[in-house]
C-alpha cells in the first residue's frame, strides 16, 4: 500500500451530541478511518458500541494505541487542553473542538506543546465552510459591492441555552464561547490582513445568569469598515443572518435556507427624486430609487463541504500540505474572545493590538 493509499487513522475522544455528528461526517471521508471512541461516560460508550463502533474503556488506552495518528477531541471546552497537551506527548496529532480551549494563556500551552512534539494541533472551526459564509467571502473577494464598510452577522434562537455543560461556567460554557468563536473567525478570514482596531462589546443574561446567553460586540477595523457580530437566544424575531454594505450595492442572507438578494446601483443617475410620503411627512432622502437605476440580482452560488476539513488534515499528515486552520488564527479569536469579555466587564472600547 502506497503512502497516498494509507488512510489517517482517528480516535475520536467525546460521544455526545458533536462526537456523534463528527462519525456522521467521517464516514463520508474515505481519506479518514475511524479506529474508536472513547466516552468518560459508561452509557455513551455503551451506546457507541450498541452502534457498532469500536470502544476503548479508558483515556489512556485510545492514546496508547498504535494504529492512531489522530486525536479528535469533541469533549466539554475546559476538558480540551489536558487532553491534547497528553495526546501530543503521547505521540499523536490533534484535533479540537471549538472553542480550542478558553484562554489565551491555556492556548500558550497547547502550542507550546505542538512546538515540542512536532505534532499537528488545529481545530475543528466547521464553520468556514459553511454556504452563507462562503456567499460573503465570494461577494467580498469580487468586490461586487465596490468598498464594503459596514458587515453585520448574526446569529438567533429562542430557546435560551442548552440545558448541558454549556450553561456552566467552570466548563466554559456561554455564547460568546460557543457561538462567538464561530462567527469571529467567519469575520477574520473575511477581513483578511485588514487591522483589528478597536472592540466595543455588551452581553446579555437573560435566560442564565452564570454565564452569558447572547452578545453584541462592534469591530472596527483600518479602512473606514466595522462589522457588528451579534449572537442572542431570548429572539423570537429574528434578523437577517448577514447583512452587506458596499459602496455600490447592498446583500442580504435572510437565514440558513440562504434565502436573500444583491441589490447593486447599474451606474444610471437619477436625476430629481421624487420625495415619499411617511405618516407625519415627506423625504427625499429615504425615498426608494428609481428601478433603472437598481438592480436585483440572486446570491452567488457557491458550495461547503465539511469532509474537506479532514481532507486537509489527511494532506498535512500524508503529503506535508498547510493545515486549513493555522494556530496563530486561533489565537487571534481567542485574543478576541477575551477582549469581548473585558470590554463588557469594563463597559468601555478596547484598543486591539493586532498581529497579522
Amino acid at each position: 500500500m502506497t503512502v497516498k493509499e494509507k488512510k489517517v487513522v482517528y480516535g475520536l475522544i467525546g460521544f455526545g451530541g458533536m462526537g456523534k455528528w463528527h462519525t456522521e461526517i467521517l464516514a463520508n471521508v474515505p481519506e479518514i478511518q475511524l479506529a474508536g471512541i472513547y466516552d468518560i461516560n459508561e452509557e455513551k460508550r455503551n451506546k457507541a458500541a450498541k452502534m457498532g463502533f469500536h470502544v476503548y474503556e479508558s483515556e489512556q488506552e485510545i492514546l496508547d494505541a498504535p494504529d492512531i495518528d489522530v486525536i479528535l477531541i469533541a469533549t466539554p471546552n475546559d476538558s480540551h487542553k489536558p487532553i491534547a497537551i497528553k495526546a501530543m506527548l503521547a505521540g499523536k496529532n490533534v484535533i479540537s473542538e471549538k472553542p480550542v480551549t478558553i484562554s489565551v494563556a491555556d492556548l500558550g500551552e497547547m502550542e507550546e506543546a505542538a512546538r515540542k512534539t512536532g505534532k499537528l494541533l488545529t481545530v475543528h472551526q466547521n464553520r468556514r465552510w459553511d454556504e452563507d459564509f462562503l456567499m460573503v467571502r465570494k461577494v467580498m473577494e469580487e468586490h461586487t459591492l465596490g468598498h464594503v464598510f459596514r458587515i453585520e452577522s448574526r446569529v438567533h434562537g429562542s430557546r435560551g441555552i442548552p440545558g448541558d455543560w454549556r450553561k456552566e461556567k467552570k466548563h466554559g460554557g456561554g455564547m460568546v464561547l460557543d457561538w462567538g468563536v464561530h462567527l469571529l473567525d467567519q469575520i477574520l478570514c473575511i477581513t483578511g490582513k485588514r487591522k483589528l482596531l478597536t472592540v466595543y462589546a455588551s452581553l446579555t443574561y437573560i435566560t442564565n445568569q452564570e454565564v452569558d446567553d447572547g452578545f453584541t460586540v462592534l469591530l472596527k477595523f483600518e479602512g473606514n469598515m466595522e462589522v457588528l457580530v451579534e449572537v442572542g437566544t431570548n429572539n423570537f424575531a429574528a434578523l437577517p443572518r448577514w447583512y452587506v454594505l458596499g459602496e455600490n450595492g447592498s446583500m442580504v442572507i435572510e437565514d440558513w435556507d440562504l434565502n436573500g438578494k444583491i441589490v447593486r446601483i447599474t451606474g444610471k443617475t437619477e436625476g430629481a427624486v421624487v420625495p415619499v410620503r411617511t405618516a407625519a411627512g415627506l423625504t427625499k432622502t429615504m425615498a426608494p430609487r428609481r428601478e433603472d437605476t437598481i438592480v436585483t440580482e440572486e446570491l452567488p452560488k457557491v458550495s461547503g463541504d465539511i469532509g474537506d476539513f479532514h481532507r486537509n488534515v489527511a494532506a498535512v499528515l500524508q503529503d506535508k500540505a498547510k493545515p486549513e486552520v493555522k494556530l496563530p488564527q486561533v489565537m487571534r479569536v481567542m485574543r478576541l474572545m477575551e477582549a469581548i469579555f473585558k470590554s463588557a466587564e469594563q463597559n468601555e472600547v478596547i484598543g486591539f493590538t493586532d498581529s497579522i
